[in-house]
C-alpha cells in the first residue's frame, strides 16, 4: 500500500465537555491520556488530539497541564504517536490567550479554529505573524472549519498570502455538539467549497452515532479522520463503545474495506510536517 493510500487516523479521546460521569473510560489525567494513547496507537491511530483538564475535570488551556500530559505520553510511547494540542476556546479564552498558549508550549502539532483565532473582524497581521512563527518553530497547524463559508474564507486568506503554506491541513467538522447529528452528505459542501485546492490535506470529524459512516466517506474521497469521545461514544451498531480504541479499530476496518490503511506517526511527520 502506497503512502498516498494511507489514511491518518487521529484519536480525540476526551474533548472539552464530557467527564468520566459520561463514560468511565474517558481519559482525564496525564497517565490516563498516556494509557489511552497507547491503546489507540495499537488499534491504528497515528495522532492524538489532546485536551487537558483541571482538578474538577473542566477544560483548560494550561501550559503546565499540556507539558505534563505530553511528558506522560512520550514516557510510554516515545515518538510513536504525533501529539496535537488543542486551542479550543469553549467560550472561555480569547484569541490572544490561545496564541500565547501555543507560544508557551511549542507543541509539535496544534489545531486552530479559524473563527476563534481569526474572527472576521480580527487582525490579519497578528494572525499572519503567528502563522509564520509556527512555521519557523516547525509547529504543524491544522485549521478547523465548520462550514463551506469557513472553507471559502480560508481559500481567500491563502490566496492573499495571510496564510503561507506549501501544504495546508484542515479539519472539516460535520454536525455540532449537542445540536446536530452529523451525516456523510455534509462532506459534499466542504469539498465543493474547497474547489481546486488539491494541495490541502483534509480530515473529518463528526458528531453523533454516524461518526463511522462520515469517516468512511472521507476514506472514499481521499481524506483522513478524527475519531473519539470528543465527538461520539457509540459504535456503528448503536452500542456504547468500550473505549476510544474500539472506535479507532472500527474506523480502521472501514478504511481497509475501501483500500485505505492506517498511517503511522513517522509517515504523518514525513507527509504533513516537513
Amino acid at each position: 500500500m502506497t503512502t498516498e493510500n494511507a489514511m491518518m487516523l487521529t484519536v480525540a479521546p476526551n474533548g472539552a465537555r464530557l467527564t468520566q460521569q459520561d463514560h468511565p473510560a474517558l481519559p482525564i489525567t496525564p497517565d490516563e491520556l498516556a494509557r489511552c494513547a497507547a491503546e489507540c496507537l495499537e488499534a491504528g491511530a497515528g495522532m492524538i488530539h489532546l485536551h487537558v483538564r483541571d482538578g474538577d475535570q473542566k477544560h483548560v488551556l494550561d501550559g503546565d497541564g499540556y507539558r505534563e500530559a505530553i511528558a506522560a505520553i512520550r514516557r510510554d510511547l516515545g515518538d510513536k504517536i504525533v501529539i496535537q494540542v488543542t486551542t479550543e476556546a469553549v467560550g472561555m479564552y480569547r484569541s490572544e490567550q490561545q496564541i500565547s498558549l501555543v507560544r508557551d508550549v511549542k507543541p509539535e502539532a496544534v489545531s486552530l479554529g479559524l473563527r476563534e483565532l481569526l474572527p472576521v473582524d480580527g487582525d490579519e497581521k497578528i494572525f499572519a505573524e503567528f502563522w509564520n512563527w509556527m512555521k519557523a518553530e516547525s509547529i504543524w497547524p491544522q485549521v478547523i472549519l465548520y462550514d463551506d463559508h469557513d472553507v471559502r474564507r480560508l481559500v481567500d486568506l491563502q490566496k492573499r498570502g495571510v496564510i503561507e503554506a506549501d501544504r495546508l491541513s484542515v479539519l472539516f467538522v460535520l454536525g455540532r455538539y449537542g445540536k446536530q447529528q452529523a451525516a456523510p452528505i455534509e462532506l459534499v459542501a466542504f469539498l465543493n467549497a474547497m474547489g481546486e485546492r488539491s494541495d490541502w490535506d483534509w480530515s473529518v470529524c463528526a458528531f453523533g452515532d454516524r461518526e463511522n459512516g462520515c469517516i468512511t466517506a472521507a476514506a472514499c474521497f481521499g481524506g483522513h479522520g478524527r475519531i473519539g469521545y470528543e465527538n461520539n461514544r457509540l459504535m456503528a451498531d448503536g452500542s456504547i463503545s468500550k473505549d476510544n480504541a474500539a472506535l479507532i479499530a472500527q474506523a480502521v476496518t472501514s478504511a481497509r474495506l475501501v483500500g485505505r490503511t492506517p498511517m503511522a506517526a513517522t509517515d504523518i511527520r514525513q507527509r504533513f510536517m516537513r
